[in-house]
């Protein structure tokens, strides 16, 4: 009895050991997977060049931002600043390629002075519309030759797109334009390809900062302007001194903004990290879109209904000159080389959509009314 007592202790001391052993090999092991897979937590401090309190940012990169610190369980914090605060707007692709700061966010048509073909990324006069320019982006050649813009031309950013909005106005007047001579001698404001529509058509046009428009437009420095949605436009004010705003945008049927992150900062941030800031920019995306789509209509009825603007829309004979001048443009930008690169492989796969464009959607019909 007493040799089996004896047996059974060493069995017991044998299993408690080997249970040690096990216990402590599975802490080490566990302890070594956490250091090796160990994440660094990143701040992205974004100056953005549009004001936060614009629906568009925040349905963007506010939300991001938000989302970012909670998705990543605080390994990602996204700090954003109010334009000018740490970058001046048109100053942000130069500082988060230098590291000044690491991380912008912007629309790249502001940067066409230094990189032509910019302005295709952004937006493109008489279409693609938000889904035929998503589907180039993400599933044609659009990712791949916007980040190979930004390399080819010297720039240390990782580009992401972070919103696109639906179709923009056509712009604010302070008269009615029904003919092409109404255009000359106009001071405006006008963004990207469409304003050098303009500038063909005889206007004078300048690209100013959102914040800046209103006091222009105010001291009468310039004549009319666009800037963005009726949603976004009314907290400008532009209503309160421009009477007729117009209809459809034909220069901005869908307009993206970007995310640019240094690429230094960007190679340091874990895979996961990476992969969690491409997934919330594309949410947003489909965020900025939505939200876009279902608030126009309320600013559309309040400024004929209680601030005496006029909603018009472009008669034929107006569209057809935009629509010939801006040809004439698309054949002087297409000298640039990676302009007519990029134009060349946005036009090849328009040309195979449309057959999905004339047979899925509905036309508007001829002669509905336009509310």
């Amino acid at each position: 009895m007493k040799e089996k007592n004896v047996v059974r202790q060493w069995i017991l001391v044998v299993i408690l050991s080997l249970m040690k052993v096990f216990v402590f090999s599975s802490a080490q092991a566990a302890d070594g997977e956490d250091s090796s897979h160990k994440i660094k937590p990143v701040l992205l401090k974004v100056p953005l060049a549009f004001p936060s309190a614009l629906p568009a940012v925040k349905s963007s990169i506010v939300w991001v931002a938000d989302q970012a610190q909670l998705i990543s369980n605080g390994s990602i914090k996204v700090k954003t600043y109010e334009p000018g605060k740490l970058v001046a707007p048109f100053e942000i692709l130069d500082s988060v390629s230098t590291g000044k700061v690491n991380a912008g966010f912007a629309i790249s048509g502001y940067w066409a002075g230094k990189i032509p073909a910019a302005n295709i990324f952004s937006s493109v006069p008489f279409g693609p519309e938000s889904g035929e320019f998503m589907a180039w982006m993400y599933y044609g050649n659009g990712l791949k030759l916007y980040q190979q813009m930004y390399d080819q031309a010297g720039y240390s950013v990782k580009v992401i797109p972070c919103a696109i909005l639906a179709p923009e106005s056509g712009g604010w007047f302070k008269r009615q334009i029904n003919k092409p001579e109404d255009i000359k001698g106009l001071n405006m404001r006008f963004y990207g390809l469409g304003g050098k529509v303009f500038s063909k058509l005889g206007a004078s046009v300048s690209l100013i900062p959102g914040a800046e428009v209103f006091p222009a437009l105010e001291r009468g420095a310039i004549d009319a302007t666009e800037f963005s949605q009726p949603a976004i436009d009314q907290m400008l004010g532009f209503h309160k001194i421009a009477k007729y705003n117009y209809f459809p945008g034909w220069h901005q049927q869908a307009s993206v903004i970007e995310l640019l992150v240094n690429k230094e900062s960007w190679r340091g941030m874990h895979v996961s990290q990476q992969a969690t800031m491409e997934a919330l920019c594309k949410a947003a995306m489909t965020n900025t879109l939505a939200q876009g789509e279902a608030i126009q209509y309320q600013a559309m009825q309040k400024n004929e209904n209680e601030r005496g603007v006029t909603n018009l829309y472009w008669n034929a004979e107006m569209l057809a000159l935009f629509e010939d001048a801006w040809q004439q443009v698309v054949n002087e930008e297409s000298q640039d080389p990676f302009f007519k690169k990029v134009w060349d492989d946005l036009s090849s796969f328009r040309a195979n959509y449309v057959i999905w464009q004339r047979h899925a959607f509905l036309p508007r019909k001829t002669g509905d009314k336009v509310q």
